[in-house]
C-alpha cells in the first residue's frame, strides 16, 4: 500500500515499535521540553603551597533550589598523584572520574609505564568535550579542576578547564562552581597582601582556602557552610595524596569563626 500523504512517508505521527520505560526521576520544564532535575556540586578551590597543592570543597549538592545532600565528595583521587575537583553535574563528574581512573590504569598496565601528564590532561579535555552536546541541552555540564604533583618538575600544578574542554594552567590557584565568581577577586587580594600561595606553608594556605570557602558560602546560596558538616580538604605532594585531618580543619574553622566575631 502506497503512503497516502507525506506525513506517512516520513513516519510522522506513527507509534514507535518499542517504548522504553521512563525513569522515575524528578523533572522540570526548560526550553519547551522536560529535563531531569540534576544534582549539582558547587564550589571547589585549589591553591598551591610550599611543596604541593591543596584542594578544598564544600559538601553541599543542590538540585535547582533544593539541598539534596550535605556530604558530597567533590575532591576525588584519580591516581596516586592526581586529584580531580568537580563542580556542576554530579552524575557526569562521577562518570568522568571512573573513566579517568580506568583509562590511566589501563594505559599503565598495557604500556608498562604511567601515562604522561600531557596524556592525562588530554584525556580529561576529551571527556569534558564529549559532554558538550548534552550540556547544550541543559544536562550533564560540569567544570573540573585537575591538580597534580609533577615529579619531573618537583612541583605541584593546577589546571582548569572551560565548558568546551580547553585547558589552562594556573600559577597559584583555581576555583570552579557557583561560588567561584564571587571570590575571584579575593584570590588576587590575598596574593598581593600576603604573598604568593606557593610560598605559603601548608597550614597558612589551608587557612586562606577555608576563608575563601566561607566567603563563598556567605555570597552564594548553593555553597554550603561548615556549621553542620566540615569541608573536604586533600593535599597532594611528593609523597602522594593525603586527607587533611578533621581535627586540623575544625581548629582552623574555629579560628576563622572567632575572627569573624571581632
Amino acid at each position: 500500500m502506497q503512503p497516502s500523504s507525506l506525513r506517512e512517508l516520513l513516519g510522522i505521527g506513527r507509534e514507535p515499535v518499542l517504548r522504553l520505560p521512563e525513569p522515575n526521576v524528578p523533572t522540570h520544564e526548560a526550553g519547551g521540553g522536560t529535563l531531569p532535575v540534576q544534582v549539582h556540586g558547587t564550589t571547589v578551590i585549589a591553591v598551591k603551597y610550599r611543596g604541593g597543592v591543596l584542594n578544598v570543597g564544600d559538601r553541599r549538592a543542590t538540585a535547582n533550589f533544593a539541598v539534596m545532600y550535605d556530604r558530597a565528595e567533590k575532591v576525588l583521587p584519580i591516581d596516586d598523584y592526581t586529584l580531580l575537583a568537580i563542580s556542576g553535574s554530579y552524575a557526569r563528574a562521577m562518570e568522568v572520574a571512573r573513566y579517568l581512573r580506568h583509562s590511566f590504569k589501563y594505559f599503565e598496565r598495557s604500556q608498562l609505564q604511567p601515562m604522561s601528564l600531557d596524556g592525562k590532561l588530554a584525556e580529561l579535555a576529551r571527556a569534558v568535550a564529549a559532554g558538550v552536546p548534552a550540556a547544550l541541552q541543559g544536562i550533564g555540564g560540569f567544570i573540573p579542576i585537575l591538580s597534580t604533583f609533577d615529579r619531573d618538575a618537583n612541583e605541584g600544578r593546577i589546571f582548569f578547564y572551560d565548558g568546551m574542554g580547553a585547558r589552562f594552567e594556573s600559577t597559584e590557584y583555581g576555583a570552579a562552581g557557583s561560588g567561584a565568581i564571587q571570590i575571584r577577586g579575593v584570590f588576587d587580594y590575598i596574593v598581593k597582601t600576603r604573598g604568593p600561595f606557593h610560598q605559603m606553608e601548608r597550614r597558612e594556605a589551608l587557612r586562606e582556602a577555608l576563608l575563601l570557602l566561607d566567603i563563598a558560602s556567605e555570597l552564594d546560596a548553593a555553597t554550603g557552610g561548615w556549621s553542620k558538616v566540615l569541608p573536604l580538604a586533600k593535599t597532594i605532594d611528593a609523597e602522594g595524596i593525603a586527607d587533611v585531618p578533621e581535627e586540623e580543619l575544625r581548629n582552623l574553622v574555629d579560628e576563622i569563626n572567632q575572627m569573624g566575631r571581632r
